[in-house]
């Protein structure tokens, strides 16, 4: 199956500041793929990109088989909700659906209605009256009726309150178990990413450090603790170590180490493992095989 997503040495530079640098990827298809990294690790940017609304500096991407924003067949395929899953706040719900339905080739208005009525707004009120979860909510419907083959969200729960970011995940969760296609989620909150990520690409410092999926990741990864020792001839790849008095902490990439009772083998969790390459003595990593 074709991947959803390709990019070979993606870079984007604003002036002097590179924002995402000799970024290369593969995101397959049918998946739910999760995008994480610190604030200003370069995300938005990816995403943006993705979705056409910001062309790169240098490198090459292609999204669904074509060139991001390419024309209204490309645009048609993708649906993008940015971090402040923008609405039109002078416009009623019911405005949203006619203008969703009038731009969007393949447009779901039953869908979208009986999505809107199960979450009991109205069509007759206005979006900039609704809480910020109901404008969320109003953002992912208009995106999910869309009907794409590629949904891109950049942080839709960044600004909710708990309630609020837990009913707009189950709203999510809810879509990718009827409808066939492609996610790719950006978030701070691991814990939402557990719960519906296949695949998880870690960006820091603007570059890939990790990118495979969740399930690889995981069995591909250990925490190594006991005595201090020299991290040289651990085999693997170090991540991330530190060290506290006469005991040392090492997060290793690759096989289980050979078993050692003065040291003890752990796996990690999802937000583990995110941890530990965000961590500012993280290394750089290749990506997973």
């Amino acid at each position: 199956m074709k991947p959803v997503l390709t990019t070979r040495g993606l870079t984007r530079r604003y002036g002097r500041r590179t924002a995402l640098s000799d970024c290369t990827i593969t995101v397959p298809s049918g998946k739910v793929v999760g995008l994480v990294g610190p604030n200003g690790a370069g995300k938005s940017t990816l995403l943006r990109i993705a979705a056409g609304a910001l062309p790169p500096t240098a490198g090459e991407i292609e999204v669904l088989g074509g060139r991001p924003g390419s024309g209204p067949g490309q645009l048609a395929k993708v649906a993008f909700v940015a971090q402040d899953t923008p609405v039109y706040a002078g416009l009623t719900v019911g405005d949203h659906l006619r203008f969703g339905a009038k731009t969007n080739p393949r447009w779901d208005d039953a869908m979208a209605r009986e999505r809107l009525k199960s979450l009991g707004l109205k069509l007759d009120q206005r979006a900039g009256r609704l809480s910020g979860g109901q404008r969320a909510q109003l953002a992912l419907t208009m995106a999910v009726a869309k009907r794409p083959e590629l949904l891109i969200l950049d942080e839709p729960v960044a600004a909710l309150d708990p309630l609020a970011r837990r009913e707009f995940m189950q709203g999510l969760m809810a879509h990718i178990a009827e409808h066939e296609g492609s996610v790719i989620l950006s978030s701070h909150v691991v814990s939402d990413l557990e719960r519906v990520c296949d695949h998880l690409i870690v960006l820091v410092d603007s570059r890939v450090r990790a990118d495979g999926e969740v399930e690889d990741l995981l069995a591909g990864h250990h925490r190594l603790t006991g005595p201090r020792r020299d991290t040289a001839d651990l085999p693997g790849d170090v991540i991330a170590e530190s060290h506290v008095g006469r005991q040392s902490t090492v997060i290793l990439r690759g096989p289980a180490p050979e078993p050692d009772p003065a040291y003890e083998v752990e796996k990690l969790s999802l937000e583990d493992l995110v941890l530990a390459y965000m961590s500012s003595d993280a290394r750089p990593a290749l990506e997973m095989a």
